[in-house]
């Protein structure tokens, strides 16, 4: 789901949305049921080698992989007794209110192998390998973070089945996304022909003919609006943008700020993000926010901070120079402001979070209309403040801002109206914010409480933005 292998646009698939299923389960090939930030937001996984081939699968190269491990029986004489999880799910429940069938046999399937995820996935992608090898180009070299990416993805299609607004935004975003990946529409039924060998394997409980039925409605439906919205946005955007870096200015030992010039006009808005693919790490995308608002030269700016073992942060830090070409995906994000309202605005920004933040400011700047706004710049020392000089020059230039330094370790800085503590501590201190429309950027720690410290503050959860960790599974990363 959130990998390669389900994204793309292409000919042919306009129109007929159910008309007929993108997926017709191939007997033939079903294995056997027995008795795998933005910025800081996202950890990247560490360096590893490239494998000579998935996970389990035969070294003969045969149709199938390795099976999964059995459950362990005691040498009882009589029945093992039944755990609470297969009790429940050999028990049939009624459908609660709202909740259609489908969705409750596909739930029951996601609760029975979440235990098991990860071996999941990594038959998932050994068995779509070995069946499709021609696939396996499409994906990074390692394959660790995919699994989990495909299982999270799978639970966020799962827990939205009937939801059909939420659902097909979802969606569309992913198949939208997934488009620089260079799939085709052809690929879907390879990959819900593998999808549904897998959770026959191992949701062995739960699985019978009608949970088989409900997988199989779900993915036809599932497939068709990636590719419908996949095809639309083919109409009018390429998969991927080309950018030439023309600056690189490096601001700490491990922060630098990178500006890029697109092949060809890239349209986006102040607060939301992108994905970048270097030269260095082919296939391997990570989520960096635009550091500014739309310019009139087109350039853009990122704020990047190499983390340990990072592929893409590291070489966009330590190797990237101007004249090297990087790879941009379509912008994503609703963390932009409306301004169709005077409501005042209160931002939160830790380490390179502050990057949207500042967008959001020259964003409303251009618009011209004077309305309050608070930002609290957190990091963890005065020195991790590296674009604080830039926030002050903003405030002394709009009478309408107001920049917050708090720092977390050490003694505040120098600065008026600064803070030591963390951030949700401060904007308590600063607090009530009732009439203010929030926004949150930075690691996923300080947007959990960073959310919870602006509800207690009075701001309506309904007009509180950040980047949520699932619309980051969204955009296909």
């Amino acid at each position: 789901m959130d990998a390669p292998t389900t994204a793309s646009a292409g000919s042919g698939a306009e129109g007929d949305s159910g008309a007929w299923s993108w997926f017709s389960p191939s007997p033939a090939k079903s294995p056997e049921r027995p008795a795998e930030t933005p910025e800081e937001r996202d950890p990247e996984p560490p360096p590893a080698a490239p494998d000579d081939g998935p996970a389990g699968v035969r070294a003969d190269g045969a149709h199938g992989a390795a099976p999964p491990p059995r459950r362990a029986v005691p040498p009882a004489a009589g029945p093992a007794p039944e755990s609470a999880l297969e009790a429940s799910l050999r028990t049939p429940h009624p459908a609660a209110a709202g909740v259609s069938a489908d969705a409750l046999l596909i739930r029951r399937t996601m609760t029975e192998i979440e235990p098991v995820a990860e071996q999941v996935t990594s038959y998932f992608y050994a068995l779509l390998f070995v069946r499709y090898p021609e696939l396996r180009q499409l994906f990074p070299v390692s394959m660790d973070e995919q699994r989990d990416r495909l299982f999270k993805a799978l639970l966020t299609a799962a827990q939205r089945v009937d939801d059909d607004a939420s659902l097909t935004e979802f969606l569309a975003h992913l198949g939208r996304g997934h488009r620089k990946y260079g799939t085709q529409p052809a690929h879907y039924p390879a990959v819900g022909e593998c999808l549904l060998g897998t959770l026959s394997r191992y949701a062995t409980l739960s699985w019978d003919d009608r949970t088989e039925g409900a997988w199989i409605r779900a993915y036809t439906r599932i497939s068709q609006i990636m590719i419908d919205a996949a095809a639309e946005d083919e109409a009018t955007s390429p998969a991927w943008w080309d950018a030439e870096v023309v600056a690189h200015e490096l601001r700490t030992s491990d922060i630098a700020i990178v500006t890029v010039r697109p092949d060809q006009p890239y349209p986006f808005l102040a607060g939301q993000y992108t994905s970048v693919e270097t030269p260095w790490w082919p296939r391997v995308w990570r989520h960096y926010s635009f550091a500014a608002a739309p310019r009139s030269d087109g350039l853009l700016s990122f704020h990047v901070k190499a983390v340990p073992a990072g592929w893409v942060s590291g070489a966009l830090v330590h190797r990237a120079r101007p004249g090297d070409v990087i790879r941009l995906g379509p912008p994503a994000g609703s963390m932009t402001v409306d301004h169709s309202t005077d409501n005042g605005l209160l931002c939160l920004g830790g380490g390179t979070g502050i990057a949207p933040i500042k967008a959001l400011v020259e964003d409303v700047a251009e618009h011209g209309r004077r309305r309050p706004m608070e930002v609290f710049y957190g990091a963890r020392s005065d020195h991790d403040l590296y674009d604080i000089d830039t926030m002050l020059r903003l405030e002394h230039a709009h009478p309408w801002l107001s920049v917050r330094p708090v720092i977390s370790s050490g003694p505040s800085s120098g600065a008026l109206n600064s803070f030591s503590g963390q951030l949700p501590d401060a904007v308590r201190e600063y607090g009530p914010y009732g009439e203010y429309d929030a926004y949150v950027s930075g690691p996923p720690g300080l947007i959990r409480s960073g959310v919870d410290a602006l509800v207690g503050v009075g701001v309506p959860s309904d007009r509180i933005r950040h980047d949520a960790l699932e619309e980051l599974v969204a955009a296909g990363e």
